[in-house]
């Protein structure tokens, strides 16, 4: 029989090379996470592959130098880079004899430890248990076994059957609630757009310093941190721009590569919001030698939940760590593309603040010109 081993804080993380061209990011990528999760690294094992092993991903060789690992270094979890199937986390916790989880439930618990709003803890809940869904089949055999003992005969229903019942109840109540709360959202955004308040969000990869420049344009004081997923829950505050008045900017969740889709489906709802602004701020780390990555994988969210239609300026961040000076990129039509500035010092701020008041103010003019123009030439309705 096997029953499913509890967790730890003492992690061994396993990354394979299938030939993908930024693995050596990924992998440094898995550290951060790991060690914003808390969990103390007690050793890595990697190794390079054509395809996974059906059965246990990293293969039987590779397995037993894992296993081997695990028992010397005393591990509780072994941590993979990349994405199980229920079976493979059955199977390699069986032949480790620890717990495995995958990159997927790494992210999930990080978003549960970080979330602070009762949303977001609602969503993350959602996706924690869309997830545990695909896990609950043969993976941990007390489930199955059939209920018993004094209070508990009747129907016959295994505890396996009992529990996926349960998480689906709960999964529908969850649906519910953050249904009622999306709905007060866009009241509330039915109410700005009334007066005509215009709205820009900040979105951008996980630790480009999002937070940092939401700080610095308006002295929110909301958290930031050196570490991925440092800010979770959507935080809104008006913006004096001059010559243009107050604007509502958003900071919103960062993004990542295989950002799990349960997260975006949960977080959908928030990320609306990002869809229905007049102006995105993706924000760049400029430091980052994976930067072109990491813009493509915002956008490729950016165009699942909607907002790839949106207008976008790219402000490059950390100017700081790259000895560039501020200034801004236009194309050969004279638009604004990019500004580029650090919101640690401050370098460049006042160039974006600039910028957002010529995109906004062409864009309201814009709007204006087609709303007169629609008026004019709307059909006139004649009553007999």
């Amino acid at each position: 029989m096997f029953d499913r081993h509890q967790g730890g804080e003492r992690v061994i993380l396993v990354a394979l090379d299938f030939g993908t061209p930024d693995f050596a990011e990924s992998v440094a990528e898995l550290r951060l996470l790991a060690t914003g999760a808390g969990l103390e690294i007690l050793g890595e094992v990697q190794g390079k592959r054509s395809r996974p092993d059906a059965a246990l991903f990293a293969g039987s060789g590779k397995a037993d130098e894992i296993a081997a690992l695990v028992a010397a270094a005393e591990a509780d979890v072994v941590i993979f880079n990349h994405e199980l199937s229920p079976a493979q986390e059955r199977n390699l916790e069986r032949r480790l004899q620890c717990r495995v989880i995958d990159r997927t439930s790494l992210i999930l618990d990080i978003f549960a430890s970080r979330a602070q709003s009762a949303e977001g803890k609602l969503q993350v809940e959602l996706a924690q248990l869309q997830h545990l869904s695909t896990r609950l089949v043969r993976g941990w055999t007390h489930l199955e076994r059939q209920r018993g003992g004094v209070g508990m005969r009747g129907p016959g229903e295994k505890q396996l059957e009992t529990d996926r019942r349960l998480l689906g109840v709960r999964v529908k109540a969850l649906r519910e609630r953050l249904a009622r709360l999306g709905k007060q959202r866009r009241t509330q955004r039915r109410s700005r757009d009334r007066q005509q308040v215009l709205s820009v969000a900040l979105v951008g990869y996980t630790n480009a310093g999002k937070s940092t420049l939401f700080n610095a344009l308006t002295r929110a004081g909301a958290y930031a941190a050196d570490q991925l997923f440092a800010t979770l829950d959507t935080t809104t505050r008006k913006l004096y721009l001059p010559g243009l008045g107050e604007i509502v900017l958003s900071d919103t969740v960062g993004f990542i590569t295989r950002l799990p889709h349960d997260l975006v489906a949960a977080f959908r709802a928030t990320l609306e919001a990002t869809a229905e602004a007049d102006l995105l701020l993706h924000v760049i780390d400029a430091s980052s030698p994976g930067r072109e990555r990491q813009i493509e994988a915002v956008e490729k969210v950016l165009g699942e939940i909607g907002a790839d239609s949106v207008p976008q300026l790219r402000v490059y961040n950390k100017l700081d760590l790259t000895g560039v000076a501020p200034g801004v990129g236009r194309d050969e039509y004279g638009k604004l593309q990019s500004v580029y500035v650090s919101a640690q010092t401050g370098a460049g701020l006042e160039l974006l603040r600039e910028a957002l008041s010529e995109i906004l103010g062409a864009n309201r003019v814009q709007n204006e010109t087609a709303a007169h123009d629609e008026t004019a030439f709307s059909p006139m309705v004649h009553t007999a």
